[in-house]
């Protein structure tokens, strides 16, 4: 959840281009973004900034929302936040290796095209999403660190896909970490992201097993009165300030150059992924007040301000006391830890989704945020911010990290081509 330096998902907000008629423009560019909401993702903190809907249109229209599946990037990554998300890493099968692994991706490609503009499967479709338009549907594609030595392309795998480093905060559980590839799914209709995980796993076929899977939710565009930051489960406002496409530095931070990288070829115009399944404790959270809910954050939870006044978009007071001499906003403040200056400038996208897996014999929610971030380079993005969140953030105590991996997410794919081509047939 921190609100660190540019983090995050943005909002759906403003389209670029006027919607169509009836229906719900595509081309939104990220909202309020950054710094300062939570960012439950880097050390034992960080809840991902998440952006909000972008725009608050009514339901009838939402199925209209349509992304593009071929371009210089991916998509998944720049769109506002999704209604509903899946998950899903693979591992390859035993025997099964390059030319497997390029079959595959040449038939998810496929797939997930026909999906995202709303036409059905080429053969055996489900018809679980007959009926709906594409509802801003997005599926992303990545490459974990075993999957290079799974098809012999250990040379081409890049050293910004090496292990993450271990923090303090983390219980992982390893049979849900990592794996071979990674395929994230999102969409403003839960049938419709169903329908497409559904698919996704059919065209696995013998060539790939599932190794975990992960469902997840955010607040559906037109349900807020007027666009808005969303919020997480612990009632946060969550993705204040999420980096922005409008920033001069954006695509430098986010995503691979196609020029003057240490990285292969293939990743030009990629970025990579840090996924974190990351557990709120919700009961020991609301036992907390307000003001010590807000202290713990750093910023008013009625409105996203931060504690040392103005409005959610106001820059934080770092210096501001209070009479007794402390610090307005606490020197362990999530807000305070997780701003860009106080981490050397290092930068993240979040795009997270909520989760929640139930209740258990004891009656507590497990529930939090399946946090996914965005950048060029992991060990200047996400490590050296969870590091610091590790060394002393106060919502680590509510907080705990429970899955992990790390995927190379290679640039979007041309016309003709499919994700991962470059690599596979490089």
């Amino acid at each position: 959840m921190p609100e660190q330096s540019q983090s995050v998902t943005e909002d759906r907000t403003a389209a670029a281009e006027a919607p169509p008629a009836g229906g719900v423009s595509r081309r939104a560019l990220l909202g309020t973004a950054g710094a300062t909401g939570l960012v439950l993702g880097a050390a034992g903190a960080g809840v991902g900034y998440a952006a909000a809907p972008a725009q608050a249109t009514p339901l009838s229209s939402v199925g209209s929302g349509r992304a593009m599946f071929h371009g210089k990037h991916q998509p998944g990554i720049t769109e506002g936040l999704q209604a509903r998300g899946h998950l899903v890493a693979f591992d390859l099968a035993a025997g099964a290796g390059r030319t497997e692994a390029a079959a595959l991706l040449r038939r998810w490609s496929t797939t997930a095209e026909r999906l995202m503009a709303g036409e059905p499967m080429t053969q055996d479709d489900t018809y679980v999403a007959r009926d709906a338009g594409p509802s801003a549907l997005t599926v992303t594609f990545g490459f974990g660190n075993s999957f290079f030595t799974r098809t012999g392309l250990e040379k081409q795998r890049p050293s910004s896909l090496d292990p993450l480093p271990d923090f303090s905060s983390d219980h992982l559980d390893r049979s849900r970490s990592n794996g071979d590839l990674w395929v994230q799914i999102g969409a403003d209709d839960a049938l419709v992201a169903f329908h497409a995980l559904r698919a996704i796993q059919k065209d696995a076929g013998s060539a790939a097993k599932v190794r975990w899977q992960m469902n997840g939710f955010n607040r559906t565009p037109g349900a807020t009165a007027h666009p808005m930051t969303a919020r997480n489960l612990m009632g946060q406002l969550d993705g204040t300030r999420n980096p922005k496409p409008t920033d001069s530095d954006f695509d430098r931070r986010i995503f691979v150059p196609a020029t003057g990288s240490s990285d292969p070829a293939w990743m030009a115009n990629g970025s990579y992924a840090v996924v974190r399944r990351i557990r709120m404790l919700l009961d020991d959270w609301e036992k907390l007040s307000l003001a010590a809910q807000e202290s713990v954050i750093g910023r008013k939870k009625s409105n996203g301000a931060p504690l040392t006044g103005g409005t959610e978009t106001t820059a934080m007071d770092l210096e501001k006391a209070r009479a007794d001499g402390e610090y307005v906003v606490p020197i362990n403040a999530h807000a305070r830890i997780t701003r860009p200056d106080q981490n050397g400038g290092a930068a993240i996208l979040r795009r997270p989704f909520s989760y929640h897996d139930g209740i258990d014999a004891a009656g507590t929610p497990d529930a939090g945020l399946l946090f996914v971030c965005w950048q060029a380079d992991p060990l200047r993005g996400f490590v050296p911010l969870q590091r610091k969140l590790d060394r002393g953030d106060a919502l680590s105590q509510y907080i705990r990290h429970e899955a992990s991996g790390l995927f190379a997410v290679p640039g979007g794919a041309a016309a003709g081509e499919y994700v991962g081509q470059r690599l596979l047939e490089g």
